[in-house]
């Protein structure tokens, strides 16, 4: 009899158990409309780090630059079958999964590898690609570097966040292991033997290997399951509709083999393009783009840091009452954090934090993200400058009738602003080179650009040394501009 109650209980806790999951399963499918809103969007956001040839990578496709590759053809054919246009997004490899889980991508796709860390995050769909991986070497070190295991004492580089980086690190004994966030810095660490080896996947080694004769590709020889070799894409956890859509095209590539057949001759065929012609005078619309940009954020930054600075820095002198004395607490704390907290973490909380309420562009969270940290420094700077000009100032304002208001307007700031010019100008130029720190969000100012000329040209140095010079061009000549300002002001 109580060998048949624990039957009877056990069976009683299936049927519950299935039932519970089926109504979850139900009730999920029910409630996830991730396919829906992609189709009444009309567009599918596909985020990617185009560095990373033939996966994804710059090219010059009739006089303007575009990301192509094998990648962006999977995206084109699951957009396609969805009905709605693709969207490519670019921003640093390890920047893809937060963009994926804060929506400002709808998915991913850059020879990502579903491994079980990531899935825990995210959904990934059926494989698309299964490949290997081998490591490029400076070719004059072909005899001295067999496989992973002939860097003992040596140094190897992986792209940060990879499975690479990750299985280098657990894989090798007595090697350093240096992460990068671009692979073409990870290529110019190599060629200036700041790094040994550099782990990636194969057909990115040999697309390195055939457009740079200075390099060679051996064997890992890691120990590898399917799925850190194997490239999915990736989409946002609980995207069922959409993963179940985006299969259907995934198995038609695989079945109909598209990959071999034609999206990777196809990516050949561009880069074989892109190093017609390497120079960087070919890459002039690029950089010209990058100045473009620059100075769109810094100008933008400047003018709303400035409006902010006066702002705070006038909170921040009020005085007596429950008001004011409110706003100087209030303003004297975002002073302090901001300036205690690095502008690359706040460009990051700007495009990716705030994206989970409003979805900024980049180039809107870039200039926003400035703004807030210039203002900060900018608010320090004026209510010095106010403190520097006599009391003997205010008090013959007063005795005129003047208000306080009017005081400060009309007497003190003009005053302090004379006083704060150098202190102002100084900003100006740190923000021309500041900006370069948005390019983690993918806005195109000049080291986005530098980096786009990189991988298309295979060239590590040349684009860095000519944007040395366009920064400098354009600091120096900022500097001389602010310069002839303040001479004016003095004599005036």
């Amino acid at each position: 009899m109580k060998k048949k109650l624990i039957l009877l209980l056990a069976l009683v806790l299936t049927v519950v158990t299935g039932f519970t999951a089926l109504s979850s399963t139900t009730a999920n499918a029910a409630t996830d409309n991730s396919l829906t809103k992609v189709e009444k969007k009309g567009t599918l956001v596909m985020g990617t780090s185009p560095d990373y040839p033939p996966y994804e990578f710059q090219a010059t496709v009739h006089g303007k630059s575009k990301i192509v590759g094998m990648d962006v053809a999977v995206g084109k054919k699951i957009a396609k079958d969805m009905g709605v246009k693709l969207v490519v997004k670019s921003m640093s490899f390890d920047s893809l999964l937060v963009a994926l889980q804060t929506g400002k991508v709808d998915m991913v796709i850059s020879g990502m590898n579903p491994t079980p860390a990531r899935k825990k995050n995210v959904d990934f769909t059926h494989t698309y690609y299964q490949g290997g991986y081998s490591i490029v070497i400076n070719k004059s070190d072909k005899g001295i570097y067999k496989d992973k295991d002939s860097f003992v004492g040596k140094t190897i580089g992986a792209q940060t966040g990879s499975t690479m980086y990750n299985e280098s690190k657990k894989q090798t004994s007595g090697t350093t292991v240096k992460g990068m966030t671009s692979v073409s810095d990870l290529i110019l660490a190599l060629q200036s033997h700041k790094i040994q080896g550099v782990a990636m996947e194969k057909p990115s080694a040999q697309a390195y290997v055939a457009n740079n004769k200075e390099l060679a590709a051996i064997p890992s020889k890691f120990d590898l399951s399917a799925s850190d070799t194997s490239a999915s894409v990736a989409f946002a956890k609980g995207s069922d509709a959409l993963v179940a859509k985006a299969n259907k095209s995934v198995d038609q590539i695989k079945n109909q083999n598209l990959v071999n057949k034609d999206y990777l001759p196809a990516a050949g065929k561009y880069l074989k393009t892109n190093t017609v012609n390497t120079s960087m005078l070919h890459y002039w619309k690029a950089f010209l783009t990058g100045i473009e940009y620059t100075l769109i954020i810094t100008v933008c930054s400047v003018f709303f840091g400035f409006i902010m600075g006066v702002i705070l820095a006038l909170a921040r002198m009020g005085q007596g009452g429950v008001v004011r004395t409110g706003l100087r607490w209030l303003a004297t704390a975002y002073v302090e954090f901001i300036r205690g907290t690095p502008m690359m973490v706040q460009v990051m909380f700007v495009y990716f934090g705030l994206g989970l309420i409003v979805n900024l562009p980049a180039l809107t969270s870039g200039i926003i993200a400035i703004s807030l940290n210039s203002g900060a420094y900018v608010a320090e700077y004026i209510r010095g400058g106010i403190n520097s000009v006599d009391d003997g100032q205010t008090e013959a304002a007063r005795s005129l009738g003047m208000s306080s208001g009017a005081t400060m307007r009309f007497v003190v700031l003009p005053q302090a602003l004379k006083n704060i010019w150098p202190s102002l100008g100084n900003e100006f130029i740190t923000l021309i080179k500041d900006s370069s720190i948005v390019s983690i969000i993918g806005v195109s100012e000049l080291i986005f650009q530098s980096n786009i000329v990189r991988s298309d040209t295979y060239r590590g140095v040349a684009p860095i040394a000519v944007i040395m010079v366009l920064y400098f061009v354009l600091t120096f000549t900022a500097s001389r501009i602010l310069n002839y300002f303040e001479r004016r002001m003095q004599h005036d």
